[in-house]
């Protein structure tokens, strides 16, 4: 394949500090280090990670500039004289992890997220709400050829993270997996890969769109937090004894809160989202009587990657998303603070 004319300038949505005006504007287009791929974004999903990394709210600083976003999938246009097994026009993906040294007792491990030399997208390197974007060629996703790039974007971490999670639960199937936050970016996807993998699902979220959504999804057992009076009882009652494993993906306190109170005896209460500055409380009491487990599960590898991946390619995952333009990243973001964002919305970036 000829290599394509790849332009000087591009669009892109950028800020210079922390909760500071968002740009939508011409910036240069990056060259790809040795170790790098270039990748035309064609479409990047917006995580509620990109709100936090816009407003600096999370203990670790952003760079400044940045260009956000971490769902990036494209088209690989250029690459660097050290990089094997990519060629032009692979389709390729943005994650999260864009690198780590490969080295430490964590990266040994596969735990490369763990890595305190981690380089994050649209966090320490500048991410995909760009056109063209620079990927290390190791952790960039490899995405199957003919893939539907819009519906694949979410995947790239809200997938990736959500499939991480519930392996982290330790669950069998015919089990229940409750998941909190349902309908959102992440737990839309959670309920998918819930059901490919074999567990009975609960939902918790409100308003009768999401619980729609919830059924549509596959879902068996929708919560309403905002017409129930207790959820805690309405999840033992309907899993009778509780959810064997909690995919926390909500950005509420008090839901991680209740999540210990309604997993059952043996099981694995999974935290996943991160509310600025909360706390998860259980009390010691019902946590050594129940033999509860509370753990934290951040992205997943490359191995988890590859599989989530292939969920998708295999049809048993689909993105329920909204396709906006690269220039409504700041009303976007508008949407999240407000709540008010059912399923994820990918954007078109060459808009």
């Amino acid at each position: 394949m000829s290599a394509p004319v790849i332009p000087k300038t591009q669009k892109a949505v950028i800020f210079e500090t922390n909760g500071g005006k968002l740009e939508y504007k011409d910036i240069p287009v990056p060259t790809p280090k040795s170790n790098e791929i270039l990748i035309n974004v064609k479409y990047s999903g917006v995580c509620h990670t990109d709100l936090h990394a816009w407003k600096g709210d999370w203990p670790l600083p952003t760079k400044l500039p940045l260009v956000g976003g971490h769902e990036g999938a494209g088209v690989v246009v250029a690459m660097g004289d050290a990089v094997k097994g990519w060629k032009i026009g692979d389709y390729a993906g943005i994650k999260w992890l864009n690198g780590s040294c490969m080295s430490c007792e964590y990266c040994e491990l596969g735990n490369e997220s763990n890595c305190p030399h981690a380089d994050l997208s649209g966090y320490t390197h500048d991410g995909s709400f760009q056109q063209y974007a620079t990927a290390d060629a190791v952790q960039a996703a490899r995405i199957a050829p003919g893939s539907d790039l819009a519906e694949v974007a979410p995947v790239l971490c809200a997938g990736i993270t959500v499939y991480k999670a519930l392996k982290s639960a330790n669950l069998r199937a015919g089990e229940w997996v409750a998941i909190s936050g349902a309908c959102g970016g992440l737990g839309s996807l959670a309920i998918q890969f819930a059901k490919a993998m074999g567990y009975r699902v609960v939902g918790i979220d409100g308003g009768d769109e999401k619980a729609k959504m919830f059924k549509d999804l596959g879902g068996e057992v929708f919560i309403d937090f905002t017409k129930t009076k207790d959820i805690v009882g309405d999840i033992i009652k309907a899993t009778n004894g509780g959810a064997h494993g909690v995919i926390n993906v909500s950005v509420s306190e008090q839901a991680i809160d209740a999540s210990v109170k309604y997993c059952r005896a043996n099981g694995t209460a999974v935290l996943v989202g991160m509310p600025g500055g909360a706390q998860v409380k259980s009390d010691v009491f019902n946590q050594v009587v129940k033999s509860i487990s509370i753990v934290g599960s951040y992205v997943g590898n490359r191995a988890d990657t590859r599989e989530a991946l292939d969920f998708f390619s295999r049809g048993l995952v689909k993105s329920p998303i909204h396709i906006a333009k690269l220039s409504d990243v700041p009303e976007i973001f508008e949407k999240m603070e407000k709540g008010q964002i059912v399923g994820r919305y990918v954007v078109d970036c060459s808009k």
